[in-house]
Order: C-alpha cells, then sequence, then structure tokens
C-alpha cells in the first residue's frame, strides 16, 4: 500500500533537488556605450581635410619654386636694370616774389623742366606707366606736370620736357624773401619728385609695371645752370632705395 503511495506522488512544479548543484548564470559580454550622433569620432572627414591641406601646402610650395626658379633665369638671361634719371636743366620764364598792399607775400612762377631718362638695358625695352612731376624750391611748391605712358627702347636716351607754374600763390613771408634772395643769387636749392610705373619688354612680352618715386634735385640753381645733372634715387616698392 505503501509503495503505491509513493508511485502515485509526483514533484510539484518549481520543484529543486536541495542535493543538486547550482547553475550559476553566464554574463553577458560588455557592451559599447551608444554615443549620439554629434559626439560620434568623424574618422573620415578628419583624414580628408589633413589630406586636402597637404595637398594645399605642396601647390604652394611648387608655385613659388617655380616663380623663384623663373626669376633667377630670367635675371642671369637678361641683366634687367632700372632707369638712369638725371634733372638736366631748369629755366625759370617767369618768377616774380612780390608783397601785395593786404600784406601778403605772393609767387608768380613758370618752370620748364628737362629730364634725362636712360635706358641701358641692351635687350629690354622699358615700359611707364603715366608720369606726374613735382617741383619744389627751398621746400615751396613750384607745381606740377604730367606725362602719358610711353615705351623706351633699349640702349635708349630720353628726354623729358615738363612745364609747371604757380599763379599768384599765397605763401609764407620769409619763405619768398628767400626764394627772392636765393633766385637773384642762383644759390635756390631745387628739387623735383617724379612718381610712375615701370616694367620690362622684349618681344611679345611685358612684365607688370611697379611703382617707383624717384628724387632728383637738392642741387644749387647756379649748378644746374653750370651743366651739373644731380643724381636721382629710386625708391621702390616702398622698400629699396637705389641711388643713381
Amino acid at each position: 500500500m505503501n509503495q503505491e503511495a509513493q508511485s502515485v506522488l509526483q514533484k510539484p512544479p518549481g520543484y529543486r533537488d536541495p542535493s543538486a548543484p547550482v547553475k550559476i548564470p553566464a554574463r553577458p559580454p560588455p557592451r559599447k556605450p551608444v554615443l549620439p550622433p554629434s559626439l560620434r569620432p568623424e574618422k573620415k572627414r578628419r583624414s580628408c581635410c589633413c589630406l586636402c591641406c597637404s595637398c594645399f601646402c605642396i601647390v604652394i610650395l611648387v608655385l613659388l619654386f617655380v616663380i623663384i626658379v623663373c626669376g633667377g633665369v630670367f635675371y642671369i638671361w637678361y641683366e634687367p636694370r632700372l632707369p638712369v634719371i638725371h634733372l638736366k636743366s631748369l629755366q625759370f620764364p617767369r618768377f616774380n616774389v612780390t608783397v601785395k598792399p593786404d600784406g601778403g607775400t605772393y609767387l608768380d612762377s613758370q618752370t620748364v623742366l628737362r629730364v634725362e631718362v636712360r635706358n641701358a638695358n641692351p635687350e629690354l625695352r622699358l615700359i611707364y606707366d603715366r608720369t606726374k612731376v613735382w617741383l619744389s624750391a627751398e621746400n615751396t611748391d613750384l607745381g606740377s606736370a604730367s606725362l602719358p605712358a610711353f615705351i623706351q627702347e633699349k640702349k635708349n636716351i630720353t628726354v623729358l620736357k615738363l612745364r609747371t607754374q604757380v599763379k599768384n600763390e599765397l605763401i609764407d613771408d620769409r619763405a619768398g624773401a628767400k626764394l627772392k634772395a636765393g633766385f637773384r643769387s642762383k644759390r635756390m636749392v631745387v628739387s623735383a619728385e617724379i612718381r610712375t610705373g615701370v616694367g620690362f619688354g622684349s618681344g611679345g612680352w611685358n612684365t607688370k609695371k611697379v611703382e617707383v618715386k624717384v628724387l632728383c634735385g637738392g642741387v644749387r640753381l647756379m649748378q644746374i645752370n653750370g651743366g651739373v645733372m644731380p643724381k636721382c634715387s629710386i625708391n621702390m616698392l616702398q622698400w629699396s632705395n637705389i641711388n643713381l
């Protein structure tokens, strides 16, 4: 009877044998945290930017190298020279310093200025932009004049003729007295400032014009009348000062 009862008894659902070993469940592998799109690293874009910057730098270096080489070849082959400029002569068809009844000192002057420009290049022509000249004596303005652009062939000497004038210009009393005495004694100091652009050319090509400022003068009137041609200095690109 007991055996039959034992065989009829069944284990309830969820029954665990206390003598059976406990199984520990395996842990899942660790997962990387999911970052938002704004914080995700952009490897491809960074590599593309680095590649573009490297290519740009290489192109710039190559261009600089080509420019330096071409400039060196041009200089060695042609030996370009800047023009040689002198103040050739200065005449005063009219020069009057008067003191009017109102007590003011007035200047009435007319000048004829000749500037000699020499191209010493054996293979290159010189191309000049529009030229403007300012004339002064004892730091007093005597007027200005301008010339249109022109071309000077190789191994050529050109004389530029310019006329300047001032009419009834009110000046300082001391400056007027100094000009009057200096003009009579021919000891008046005269200066000229020339501004233009200069380029080189040969055959069918021309270089870009470079702005230059030429200073001629600091010489007395008696020296110019005696045939002295004062030296000029050329200031190019605001950093080079060359005496010719």
